[in-house]
């Protein structure tokens, strides 16, 4: 670990801005702090851990209880869902939210842009490992982007003779001060397949607010959602592009309980508001094409 740590900071770090670190677990992580915010990489898995901005709460949420191992999710922060959503469509044996979030990425490139921000880009290649569970060649490129606010963008790239369908999420955690009491805004009007009700379709009347087990699609919506935290005083915006589904996700009490790696009383401070391309908002790659996932997250009040 520390020859790799030493060879990355030799090649990417940037004075002032980024420094690879070991981080939770001895994972090997990218460490950005700039003058606009601060944030952590975790490599493994292309996840985003972290987001604060300067003189601001966290914007991100992650789980005391998560599992910090190669090879296994993080429970929190932003995970990379790709190329399914969910369970897989034909084999519930193969991974959930496939293996984007859980397969060793290589750094590929770090900037500093011209208004200050710090730029990162990792990638991802199809290997014998990802052919036994997804047939398809590709490349994705992963750019995180620290500023103001965070720009996360996922580019899917089919390398391959034919054609490819996936599906893809960046499930974003965000930290609030009580789930019960926030209000999301941006989905009115929209209809949602409601995961906890059998996936029945219904439509959604006002702001989404929570106050039970929470798991729903939201379709055909390209809208910015904003969550309205009263109790910390503060909005956090969720802006996006190559989406036309949203996830909103909870577990509320009995779901935490259920999970390892999700502590019994969390549930209060965390709330999902993904950028998706999920249930019919699958996307279709043609040979030498690509599709771009991004979202752009930050606190407007």
């Amino acid at each position: 670990m520390t020859d790799q740590l030493q060879s990355l900071n030799r090649r990417f770090a940037l004075a002032g801005h980024l420094q690879f670190k070991a981080g939770p677990g001895g994972l090997a992580v990218a460490d950005i702090n700039n003058e606009h915010a601060a944030a952590t990489v975790v490599l493994p898995g292309a996840h985003v851990l972290s987001f604060q901005p300067r003189g601001q709460r966290p914007v991100l949420w992650a789980s005391a209880h998560s599992r910090f191992e190669s090879g296994q999710p993080i429970r929190g922060g932003i995970p990379l869902v790709w190329p399914w959503f969910g369970a897989h469509p034909t084999d519930p044996a193969k991974p959930a939210h496939g293996f984007a979030r859980t397969s060793l990425w290589a750094v590929s490139e770090t900037a500093v842009t011209s208004g200050g921000a710090t730029r990162l880009r990792l990638s991802l290649a199809d290997s014998d490992e990802t052919r036994s569970l997804w047939p398809h060649p590709f490349q994705l490129e992963f750019t995180v982007t620290v500023g103001v606010d965070l720009q996360v963008e996922l580019a899917m790239r089919n390398v391959g003779q034919s054609a490819f369908t996936c599906g893809a999420a960046l499930h974003s955690y965000f930290a609030v001060s009580d789930a019960g009491r926030i209000s999301i805004h941006g989905l009115e009007g929209g209809d949602y397949l409601d995961k906890v009700d059998g996936g029945r379709r219904k439509t959604q009347a006002g702001p989404v607010t929570i106050a039970a087990e929470t798991d729903r699609i939201y379709l055909d919506t390209t809208a910015a959602c904003v969550i309205d935290d009263p109790g910390w005083g503060r909005r956090i915006r969720v802006a996006k592009l190559g989406s036309r589904s949203t996830v909103v996700w909870n577990p509320w009490v009995d779901k935490s309980r259920r999970m390892a790696d999700f502590g019994d009383e969390e549930y209060p401070g965390m709330v999902c508001v993904e950028t998706a391309n999920a249930a019919d908002d699958v996307v279709t790659v043609a040979p030498a094409g690509e599709h771009r996932l991004q979202a752009v997250i930050g606190v407007v009040g």
